[in-house]
């Protein structure tokens, strides 16, 4: 069989992986990288022009996906499913042998057991609450998608009984003609509108597939708080459960997780900070109900699982200031929420490269008195100074660079540490996307925590 790859990503390099040595395969990718295979198996194919900054998916010249005809399936990252669209008209034979590995993986996947997790924030973070749960009832589970290993890495692994927790990212769920046995879709806000989606019901669509095809016998985990969330849920066939509310798991008057008129246990309890993080432990505690009504393997996690890498992460504390982590928080409402978290007086880092998000509210909540000080970077920077001062944030509270990406993390930690003292937080939430000064947020969080870690 003849595999052609468009795009070489983390998924498309499990599927080479997968599929072995003793099939031929033709590479097509917007630029050159230094890990395409070696072979004489292997035809590789990509562009010379340099990739503005920003999110794949985002060249004028498509040439590279002129060799796919020859091929017997073409695997394809979703992230470059927009070009895809742009270079293949619809009743193109393309599309009928194009597909990403989440479709072979819902193909080829001995479990029905499959919970799947999507929403704009909060993903990561409640799908790992869901498999710790399982994991706590003495059930043997598996976790990818958009977090941990891609999903054909799994695929060997997994018996009839075992159990599948993906995050699904709206790039994953675009058009796709699956959805899991337990769907949990979280809170929605406006992300990557423009640089991808064009408009905020495509975005809302994608996300919808997590419903879409669902059976009667199946659940749909929704928020009742969200629009988004609530009217994507009418598109299930199976059971509609809300979190935060009866009958899903919420947060009674006197303080308790509760779910079925059980007191799981108090919400000064969980380990996880911010308002946000109790609406995951809702979801999650929701989702795993409708598999296993285990009490204790609820409350074992909630009040153990301190969080995420880059969410709100506790880096270190200096002459008594805390440094925390919050670099996957790429939208303004995050970075809102990340501020909410804390009650001590904040020095703010945020900035980076637009996504086309309102910044306003973002700005307005810059300005409150506890915010001690706010580090613009990156090359919204400037237009985000600007409508903070605008909305009554003080110039001397501020720190901004003609050129916004021309900052080192050494620099904006030493800006942060200059303008800190006792008792305050370094809150490191942008925001925004990492794109012009990191590669991306984990290298932007990556950065922070080293250079925290060697500061004194």
């Amino acid at each position: 069989m003849k595999i052609g790859f468009a795009g070489w990503g983390l998924e498309a390099q499990s599927a080479f992986r997968f599929y072995g040595d003793e099939h031929r395969y033709v590479i097509a990718n917007e630029k050159p990288r230094p890990d395409f295979p070696v072979s004489e198996n292997v035809e590789i194919f990509s562009l010379s022009e340099t990739r503005k900054p920003g999110l794949v998916g985002n060249v004028s010249d498509l040439s590279y996906l002129n060799h796919f005809e020859t091929c017997d399936m073409v695997i394809y990252q979703p992230s470059i499913a927009k070009n895809l669209e742009k270079h293949f008209l619809p009743e193109d034979e393309f599309w009928g042998k194009a597909k990403t590995i989440q479709h072979i993986f819902f193909e080829k996947c001995p479990t029905k057991n499959i919970i799947g997790v999507t929403g704009t924030k909060g993903k990561g973070t409640t799908t790992t609450l869901i498999a710790k749960m399982l994991e706590a009832a003495g059930k043997r589970v598996h976790v990818g998608g958009n977090i941990g290993l891609p999903v054909l890495d799994l695929l060997p692994q997994i018996s009839a009984d075992d159990w599948v927790v993906l995050e699904l990212s709206s790039f994953q769920l675009y058009k796709f003609p699956y959805s899991p046995r337990i769907a949990v879709h979280l809170m929605m806000m406006p992300e990557h509108i423009e640089e991808w989606h064009k408009t905020m019901e495509d975005y809302v669509q994608s996300k919808r597939n997590i419903f879409l095809h669902q059976k009667e016998e199946d659940f749909a985990i929704f928020y009742p708080k969200n629009s988004f969330s609530s009217e994507n849920v009418r598109f299930s066939k199976g059971k509609h459960i809300p979190y935060t509310e009866e009958p899903g798991a919420y947060i009674d008057s006197d303080g308790f997780l509760t779910i079925s008129g059980l007191k799981v246990c108090r919400k000064s309890e969980f380990a996880l900070l911010g308002e946000h993080n109790i609406q995951n432990i809702c979801a999650a505690t929701t989702a795993f109900w409708q598999a296993f009504q285990d009490q204790d393997a609820v409350k074992k996690v909630a009040i153990s699982f301190s969080g995420l890498e880059h969410r709100l992460e506790f880096v270190k504390e200096i002459n008594g200031v805390k440094f925390y982590d919050d670099s996957f928080g790429t939208t303004p409402d995050t970075a809102i929420v990340a501020m909410d978290s804390f009650s001590q007086p904040k020095i703010m880092i945020v900035g980076g490269h637009d996504k086309g998000n309102p910044m306003e509210q973002m700005a307005s909540r810059l300005s409150k008195e506890d915010v001690k000080k706010v580090i613009f970077i990156g090359s919204i920077g400037k237009k985000l100074y600007e409508l903070a001062i605008s909305a009554g944030l003080d110039q001397s509270k501020a720190t901004i660079k003609d050129d916004g990406n021309s900052w080192t993390m050494e620099e904006i930690i030493a800006e942060a540490r200059e303008s800190s003292s006792n008792g305050d937080i370094v809150l490191l939430s942008t925001g925004c996307a990492s794109f012009g000064i990191f590669q991306n947020y984990k290298d932007r969080g990556n950065q922070f925590k080293q250079a925290v870690l060697s500061a004194s």
